[in-house]
């Protein structure tokens, strides 16, 4: 039993010699193949100072301060060596006003927040966050490239649109059709603007996407300037969104200004009443029309009409629930987010940002004029009194504008309530500012 007990120790310490040496054997060759590569004196022992020296260089302070270290292409003093540097401090400062607005003056804060959010992120450095695989870049090819958000968005908004008041009253169609004047008529200004001054070069394409401004219609703004203009995509959809919630403040005095005291006390009669079959006929009536007449704009008018042809129907309340609340809470999300990451220096801190912000007030502006007047000459000849500030509600900034019109209306006059009238013109501009971009995208076809 002892010799046997010494023969399996000395077997055991051979084993264990023997797999020693090939351990170290293997290291060995590893430490060699790693010298050979990296060489033997790579790394050399640093002080604390330069160790903190050389964290401070990867930092994005660091690459504010010296652009030309994140990019060696760029040139020290050159516009692209501005706008990766100090043009990101000038965009924080931008990032935080509309923080300012969206939270404390609630100018469309569902949308601007995120979409101030998706700037803040898109100007950090080093980070490429708006790369193809950096998070807003894959939303936003995800969604905006693709045209897909904002077609979704218009889902929800048809689900949560009642076309009863245009179905009683069809004639206030006509009220959002001349307020879609403000798009074409900033087409010609845009135009004007690049053929006339040296500082403005929009091409027709950029032009066109930035009239879309005029509708005061935030999805169908973006999804035409993703489909002509996606480096201008960030300033337009900030200014759609901008004058959006500017309109309590943009159209009173303009609605003032072209109406008297008399047309603005004007007392409308109710409406007809509108059958359950008429509202579900309605959204199927009006995407086969617009299939038939014009079908670039049968993606953004289908996709309302579902929405809306679905709350009508009666049958699909969960699925109708769901487009009025998570499926457009979500994609708000998203959408803003895409959008924001299109708010770096380089896009927004040039030129045709100051000319997009004019021509997208003044196009707003013509917008409502053009539907306050339509509403005069329609009160002229027609049998029932019609008020005149029920056209400002032509644009389709839904449902403010209609929520405006009644306020000031009761105003000039205790207890008339106009928003029921005022949402007919309201929904009908939803549906003009669509068939605007339709006609737009035919152009380019």
């Amino acid at each position: 039993m002892k010799s046997l007990l010494k023969v399996a120790i000395v077997i055991l310490a051979l084993t264990f010699s023997f797999a020693y040496a090939s351990g170290n054997t293997e290291t060995m060759q590893a430490n060699s193949q790693v010298k050979s590569a990296i060489g033997d004196n790579s790394y050399k022992i640093k002080s604390l100072p330069q160790l903190m020296g050389d964290f401070f260089k990867t930092t994005g302070m660091y690459a504010i301060i010296h652009p030309e270290s994140e990019d060696s292409s760029i040139k020290v003093g050159s516009l692209k060596w501005f706008h990766m540097g100090w043009g990101r401090v000038i965009m924080f400062f931008i990032v935080f006003l509309l923080f300012y607005l969206a939270i404390v003056k609630e100018f469309e804060p569902l949308l601007l927040l995120p979409i101030a959010f998706g700037g803040l992120l898109a100007n950090i450095p080093i980070a490429n966050m708006t790369g193809d695989h950096g998070m807003l870049g894959i939303i936003y090819n995800m969604g905006i490239a693709n045209e897909f958000f904002p077609l979704l968005i218009f889902m929800g908004v048809g689900a949560m649109t009642d076309f009863g008041p245009l179905l009683a009253n069809p004639k206030t169609a006509l009220l959002g059709a001349a307020a879609q004047f403000g798009i074409f008529g900033s087409l010609v200004g845009a135009a004007m603007l690049s053929q006339y001054t040296d500082l403005f070069n929009f091409t027709l394409k950029q032009c066109s996407a930035i009239s879309i401004i005029g509708g005061a219609d935030g999805p169908t703004s973006i999804f035409i300037a993703s489909a002509l203009a996606p480096e201008l995509l960030g300033t337009i959809a900030v200014a759609a969104y901008s004058y959006m919630a500017l309109v309590p403040i943009i159209q009173p005095p303009i609605m003032r200004a072209l109406t008297n005291k008399a047309e603005r006390q004007i007392v409308m009669k109710t409406g007809r009443y509108v059958h359950k079959a008429e509202k579900i006929l309605f959204p199927v009536m009006l995407t086969v029309l617009i299939a038939l007449i014009l079908p670039d704009a049968a993606p953004l008018i289908g996709a309302l009409a579902f929405g809306n042809f679905a709350k009508e129907s009666g049958v699909v309340d969960r699925l109708s629930q769901t487009m009025q609340h998570s499926l457009i809470n979500i994609v708000t999300i998203f959408l803003g987010l895409a959008v924001g990451s299109k708010l770096q220096a380089d896009k927004f801190l040039v030129p045709e940002t100051l000319g997009i912000l004019i021509i997208g007030l003044l196009a707003f502006a013509v917008g409502t004029a053009a539907g306050v007047l339509m509403a005069k000459v329609m009160s002229k000849f027609s049998k029932e009194p019609i008020n005149p500030l029920i056209g400002a509600a032509g644009v389709s900034a839904v449902p403010m504008a209609a929520r405006v019109v009644s306020k000031v209306g009761s105003e000039e006059k205790a207890g008339n309530i106009l928003l029921m009238h005022a949402m007919g013109p309201n929904v009908a501009g939803v549906i003009g500012s669509a068939v605007a971009a339709g006609v737009l995208l035919s152009i380019f076809k």
